[in-house]
């Protein structure tokens, strides 16, 4: 008997895939769940760590094989991430 193989979910990444922020996608079955520029496997904080690094987001698109829109989209994510992050504080005292 063949087995079914539109049924093994390992051979359909994506099903499970949001998007998470414009051009930005999360797939669990995708870079363990990390948000990367939608369409790719490409993580965001690849891209991120590219551009803090000196490279312009044009090196950065060419050397991933992205637009530079896609390059602006992760650094769109990382700013919007780092915005709703609660503020480190102390108690008083």
């Amino acid at each position: 008997m063949e087995e079914d193989l539109a049924s093994l979910d390992w051979l359909h990444p994506g099903k499970d895939r949001m998007e998470v922020y414009p051009g930005v996608s999360m797939d669990p079955d995708v870079r363990f769940g990390k948000p990367c520029v939608a369409g790719t496997r490409i993580d965001v904080a690849t891209v991120v760590a590219g551009v803090a690094a000196g490279e312009s987001a044009e090196a950065v698109a060419n050397e991933y094989g992205l637009s530079v829109e896609q390059v602006r989209a992760a650094l769109g994510y990382a700013a919007h991430v780092a915005a709703h992050q609660a503020p480190a504080v102390r108690k008083a005292s």
